[in-house]
């Protein structure tokens, strides 16, 4: 069940589009990448290179290994941890190259030592800026090539993206897209299945009996659950399944429910039209003004007020 619910989840990230690169380094050299509002991912070919995220431990990422962001921290890449990064909007702007969403981005630079090809890419979804997956996820996930929970095939799709992404045939940018979906799907499956350090959300995903609450309320979010109802689903007593759940999960039941219900919201309120009393009731809601309660203490803004913030964040993204 929990197995399926990861499918689930997993099968409603899109992408809404891919900003890519194929950088040309030789060493020594070093820049550091400001936060953007999506999610990047990193790979190489030739010599491996170092990201170092602040608070994290330096990442040493091997040919076909995979570093994603998923929160699009700013992060310094660098030939060498001795090399002082240079601001990467500087090294653009000193090579007079003015990053474009629509058009992938390539340029060489560094000391004229080792070589390392570097191909990267930023997923931008819309809908994760509050999303339960993403909100469990770490600053940097490391997936090595060696690793045996990744697929065999991820090699190639990754060399299919990168094809098509630097490529800019007709239909380039959505085919690119589509493709960064099964990447990043692949590396939080490699992740998911080979970390036995998950806290919250994805620990409890993982639990047989809290993982089977969970897919109810993932399946049927506007149900009228309470807990006594999702206990006997699970075949647990309503306390114990109250204190396992809040262990794992690190949130009540129905904190989780309200919270899941609101992250559905939040993403028909930036994607869709449809009249708030719809969407308050698509997610079990019969009272608009009930509704709106609910979603501003989960986000700290009204319905509308949330919806103009996020576009607004998207736009910014798509800069980045």
């Amino acid at each position: 069940m929990a197995t399926d619910l990861l499918s689930d989840v997993l099968a409603d990230l899109r992408a809404d589009a891919v900003v890519t690169g194929h950088f040309t380094l030789t060493a020594p050299w070093a820049f550091l990448k400001p936060a953007v509002a999506g999610a990047p991912f990193r790979t190489c070919v030739g010599c491996p290179f170092y990201v170092v995220v602040a608070g994290e431990a330096p990442v040493l990422v091997e040919p076909g290994d995979f570093v994603l962001l998923p929160h699009g921290h700013e992060h310094i890449m660098s030939s060498s941890l001795d090399e002082k990064p240079v601001p990467f909007d500087l090294l653009m702007s000193g090579k007079g190259i003015r990053p474009r969403f629509d058009t992938p981005l390539e340029f060489s630079a560094g000391g004229g030592g080792d070589l390392s090809n570097l191909y990267t890419g930023i997923v931008v979804y819309r809908d994760t800026f509050r999303s339960p997956l993403f909100s469990v996820l770490p600053p940097l996930i490391h997936v090595r090539a060696k690793d045996p929970a990744v697929a065999p095939w991820l090699a190639s799709t990754l060399q299919s993206f990168i094809q098509e992404s630097m490529s800019c045939q007709p239909g380039w940018a959505v085919a690119a897209a589509r493709l960064a979906d099964v990447l990043f799907v692949q590396l939080l499956r490699a992740h998911l299945f080979s970390s036995a350090n998950h806290t919250g959300w994805l620990r409890g995903l993982t639990d047989p009996q809290i993982g089977k609450a969970m897919a109810l309320i993932h399946r049927s979010p506007r149900e009228e659950w309470s807990v006594a109802s999702l206990a006997a689903a699970s075949g647990m007593s309503r306390s114990r399944f109250s204190a396992r759940f809040a262990e794992l999960v690190g949130q009540t039941p129905i904190g989780h429910l309200t919270a899941y219900r609101m992250y559905l919201a939040s993403c028909e309120l930036t994607n869709s039209k449809r009249k708030l009393i719809e969407i308050a009731e698509s997610v079990g809601y019969t009272s608009e003004k009930a509704f709106a309660r609910a979603f501003h203490r989960w986000s700290g803004s009204a319905p509308k007020r949330y919806a103009r913030g996020a576009h607004d964040l998207y736009d910014l993204a798509k800069k980045g």
